[in-house]
C-alpha cells in the first residue's frame, strides 16, 4: 500500500528514465572537463539513443543557460532518430508566448507521435531575477493556457499576466488526447506545491531521506485532494551500480577524487536554480551526511559537491539498488529519472544490470493519452480546413 493515493494505483510498473546532459554536465571525474563528453549534439543524442537501446522509457532533456543546447531544438532533432523512448522536455515558463508555446509543444508531440512529456520549470531567466510569487504566478497561468489549448476549441483566459480572448486552439492541438502531454513538476515552495497539486501530473523530488520524501508526498497529496485530484510521484537521482557494494563505493570516491572544491562551487553557482529552496535542501543533505557523504546506507551526497540541483546518488550492488528502487515504489514513486557519470557508460551499466529485472511502463500510456491510431488533429488525420 502506497503512503499516498497515486494516479497510477492500478499498476505496479514504474517509468524508468535517463538523462541527456545538454547543460555541460558530463564528467569522468566531477569538475574536470573532458572534451569527449562536451554537450554537443553528437554526444547528447548518442546518450538518448543508448538509453532507448537499454530499455529506458523516457529521458529528461534539461534547460539551463549554460554552454550546451536549447532543449526544444534538441528534442525536435531526436524525433527522427528514436522510435520508442519518450522525451521529457524541460520548459522554462515565460520564455515563449504561452499560445505559441502550446503550438510548439503540439508540433513536437506530433513529430514524436505521442512521445512528448513536459517538465515545467519556474526558474529565473539569464540576467534577470524576479520575485518568487511572480514567477510561480506566471507558470500557473502558462500551464492553464497550455491545458486550454490542448483540450478546448477556443482559448479564453484572463490572468494577472496573460489575457487572451476567443483564440482558436486548432494550431495547438497535440497528438496525445485526453489532456495532451503529461506535465512533470518539481518545486519546494508553497507556491510550487500549490501549482503542482492543482494542475500537474507528476510531482518530481530530488533525493533526500525516505522520511523527508514521504513528508513531501503527503503534503502535495493533501493539496491535490482539495482539488479532487491525485498525482504520481517521481524521484530524480543519480546512480552508481556495480557487481558489489565495495566496487560501487570505490567508484563513487574515484568520481570526486580530482575535484577542487572551488571549482565545484563555481559549477554549482552558475546554474539558474542555484539559489532555490530545493538546492538549499540538497546542500543541507551534505551537511548532515556521515564522513563518507552518506545520509542513508546507499544514498551518497558527493555528487552535490559539483552540481546544482539533484545532488545525490544511489550507490550499491545490483541487488541493493533493486531493493532501494522497490522501497521507493512501495512508497508510491512511479517515475525514476536517473543519471550517472559518465552518462553513457552508467546508462549501459544500469541498463545491463537492472533494467531487465524491473517492470517498466510509459506513464502517458498508463494515463490513456497516446492514441492507437493518428488522431483527428490538424497535423495528423484531421481534415484540412
Amino acid at each position: 500500500m502506497t503512503i499516498v493515493r497515486v494516479t497510477s494505483q492500478e499498476t505496479e510498473a514504474v517509468e524508468v528514465s535517463w538523462f541527456s546532459a545538454l547543460c555541460s554536465d558530463d564528467y569522468a571525474h566531477l569538475g574536470v572537463p573532458d572534451a569527449s563528453l562536451k554537450s554537443s549534439w553528437e554526444h547528447c543524442s548518442q546518450i538518448v539513443k543508448t538509453a532507448e537501446e537499454q530499455g529506458f522509457r523516457n529521458i529528461l532533456c534539461p534547460s539551463s543557460y549554460q554552454v550546451g543546447q536549447d532543449t526544444l531544438s534538441f528534442v525536435a532533432g531526436c524525433a527522427p532518430i528514436t522510435s520508442k523512448i519518450n522525451l521529457l522536455a524541460a520548459v522554462r515558463c515565460g520564455e515563449m508566448q504561452p499560445i505559441m508555446l502550446a503550438r510548439t509543444l503540439a508540433t513536437l508531440d506530433h513529430m514524436l507521435e505521442g512521445r512528448l512529456t513536459v517538465n515545467i520549470i519556474s526558474s529565473d531567466f539569464p540576467g534577470q531575477i524576479e520575485d518568487n510569487a511572480y514567477r510561480y504566478q506566471r507558470s500557473r497561468e502558462v500551464v492553464q493556457i497550455l491545458k486550454q489549448a490542448w483540450t478546448q476549441d477556443v482559448i479564453n483566459f484572463k490572468g494577472e499576466i496573460y489575457q487572451f480572448e476567443n483564440v482558436t486552439a486548432d494550431p495547438a492541438k497535440p497528438y496525445q488526447q485526453n489532456g495532451g502531454p503529461l506535465l512533470y513538476f518539481g518545486g519546494y515552495s508553497p507556491s510550487a506545491l500549490a501549482l503542482c497539486a492543482e494542475f500537474c501530473d507528476v510531482y518530481l523530488m530530488w533525493p533526500e531521506t525516505k522520511e523527508i520524501l514521504a513528508q513531501r508526498m503527503k503534503a502535495v497529496s493533501s493539496l491535490a485532494e482539495q482539488h479532487n485530484r491525485t498525482l504520481d510521484y517521481g524521484l530524480r537521482v543519480h546512480v552508481i551500480v556495480r557487481d558489489t557494494e565495495q566496487e560501487a563505493r570505490e567508484y563513487a570516491e574515484e568520481l570526486v577524487s580530482k575535484l577542487d572544491d572551488g571549482k565545484g562551487s563555481s559549477i554549482r553557482d552558475r546554474a539558474l536554480d542555484s539559489t532555490s529552496l530545493g538546492v538549499a535542501h540538497q546542500a543541507k543533505n551534505r551537511e548532515i551526511a556521515d564522513g563518507f557523504g552518506y545520509i542513508e546506507p546507499h544514498l551518497w551526497t558527493g555528487v552535490g559537491r559539483a552540481r546544482s540541483g539533484c545532488g545525490a546518488a544511489l550507490v550499491g550492488s545490483t541487488d541493493q539498488i533493486l531493493s532501494e528502487l522497490e522501497s521507493y515504489r512501495k512508497m508510491g514513486i512511479r517515475a525514476f529519472i536517473l543519471s550517472g557519470y559518465p552518462h553513457m557508460d552508467e546508462c549501459v551499466s544500469f541498463g545491463s544490470k537492472i533494467m531487465g529485472q524491473l517492470e517498466t511502463c510509459s506513464l502517458p500510456h498508463i494515463y490513456g493519452r497516446v492514441p492507437d491510431t493518428p488522431p483527428l488533429t490538424p497535423l495528423a488525420a484531421g481534415e484540412r480546413t
